[in-house]
């Protein structure tokens, strides 16, 4: 489904709201959180939650750099994550969504400067009957923990993928004297699909490949080059590179050296065996036999189907490349001992530990966040937000943050940022024909000719 643009709901879809329902808004800013996102509003209200009260979930998609486009949507919403309603809006736009439609519940799927701009936005709302907050991440935490967190705080609940995150999680929030009974334990939404099992004929090798990690060029062409040399190696085995997005397209990170352009240049070409692949990850892990990854989520998705999974050490164990995470796992390889046909075992300890659920307790996962999400809703009134971060305790920071995204100091609009109300479909449309060919050539800029730039400026 395309994004909608309208400043404002639709009426007919506004008239045709069950006033009994359970409202829902999920506001994400790429196609990875909007995954996120979706799902988790979907767990947090299941029956048990809603006491059997019908759910409406409206999609806000934060206007940006990696908004995701309708093939990204679509790709998504081949799985069911298709929210009633999904539009673009800017940080102010929902914030005035917010005021109109009366949410229950509130879904903040963004990067920390984006949760703790709407946190403050919110707050400054000042309404008498505001929604539950909910935030968290959309996979592994490998860095900033501490500045992630901290402008995370402030949320009525931060979820945390696993057991190892929720001690991390509070331990940061109670060393700096904020209060930590906002962290829940849960797990990964997307994780489901059924048990690996070997097939007589199949051999599949799958690399999950990431955006920005590696970032160089030479990392980046040494792991397609292995790749390669893996399949002619093994003939009769078929391997896929799993791309998250084609060229042009933003996820979560930006992609400046995609792996579709260098596998274009490779000496020798492909081998016959050797695909780029697409589509959801669920889907290609329904035929994959061996996971290798150099530190994607989608390595904890293999591992609660109990696939053969690999974390590469080729480039290094470090934490800019985020596999120091997969330390104690038994996962860590190179790619030597993979043509040699070594594979991995997890460590059943590690495992217990990252939220993958491997031993079939994934169904109750979400248990914890569905009570603390409804106590919540049954409670009344809910006092302001107050996040850890103000204009006094981070008077060098925080008006940065919030700046970014058109919000003063004490979370109000700045001056000029509100969109005025449209004033007949005439200007409307003209106005938004404009926006939408300024948000063109924005994307145009960012995802393809700033990258250029800056390679050139490496030459």
């Amino acid at each position: 489904m395309p994004p909608r643009t309208s400043n404002t709901a639709d009426p007919a879809e506004t008239a045709a709201a069950d006033p009994a329902a359970l409202r829902v808004a999920v506001l994400a800013d790429s196609d990875t959180r909007w995954k996120w996102g979706a799902l988790t509003a979907r767990r947090l209200t299941a029956a048990s939650t809603t006491g059997g009260r019908p759910v409406e979930i409206s999609g806000l998609l934060l206007r940006g750099r990696a908004t995701p486009t309708p093939r990204q949507l679509a790709e998504v919403g081949e799985v069911g994550i298709a929210a009633d309603r999904v539009r673009e809006v800017t940080a102010v736009e929902f914030l005035r969504t917010v005021r109109e439609e009366a949410y229950d519940l509130v879904v903040l799927s963004l990067v920390g400067g984006g949760v703790q701009a709407m946190l403050h936005g919110l707050a400054a709302l000042r309404l008498d009957r505001r929604p539950v907050v909910v935030t968290g991440y959309v996979g592994v935490v490998y860095e900033k923990l501490a500045d992630g967190l901290l402008l995370r705080h402030g949320a009525d609940v931060v979820l945390a993928n696993s057991r190892h995150d929720a001690e991390r999680f509070r331990a940061v929030y109670e060393g700096v004297g904020a209060d930590a009974s906002a962290v829940t334990e849960a797990a990964l939404p997307f994780l489901g699909g059924e048990p690996h099992r070997p097939q007589e004929g199949r051999d599949t090798v799958v690399f999950a490949a990431q955006p920005s990690v590696p970032a160089s060029r030479a990392d980046r062409t040494y792991l397609l080059r292995r790749l390669v040399e893996h399949a002619r190696l093994h003939p009769r085995r078929e391997v896929l590179l799993k791309l998250r997005s084609k060229p042009g397209e933003h996820t979560t990170h930006i992609e400046e050296l995609p792996y579709q352009r260098l596998a274009e240049k490779l000496p020798g070409g492909l081998p016959p065996n050797f695909r780029l692949v697409y589509g959801h990850m669920g889907e290609v892990l329904d035929r994959t036999d061996l996971l290798v990854t150099v530190s994607s989520t989608a390595a904890l998705e293999s591992l609660h189907r109990r696939i053969p999974t690999a974390v590469l050490t080729d480039l290094g164990i470090r934490e800019t490349l985020g596999n120091h995470h997969f330390i104690g796992s038994g996962l860590l390889t190179s790619w030597d001992r993979l043509d040699g046909g070594i594979r991995p075992r997890p460590d059943e300890e590690w495992l217990s530990g990252q939220g993958v659920a491997a031993d079939g307790t994934y169904a109750g996962s979400y248990d914890r966040a569905r009570a603390r999400v409804d106590a919540l809703l049954n409670r009344g009134p809910l006092p302001t937000l107050s996040p850890y971060y103000t204009p006094a305790t981070a008077p060098g920071y925080l008006p940065g943050i919030l700046a970014r995204h058109h919000l003063a100091p004490d979370g109000h609009p700045l001056p000029g940022a509100a969109a005025p109300q449209e004033t007949g479909r005439v200007r409307g449309a003209v106005r938004e024909t404009v926006r939408n060919a300024a948000r063109g050539a924005y994307r145009q800029g960012v995802q393809r000719v700033a990258p250029v730039i800056r390679r050139m400026g490496e030459l």
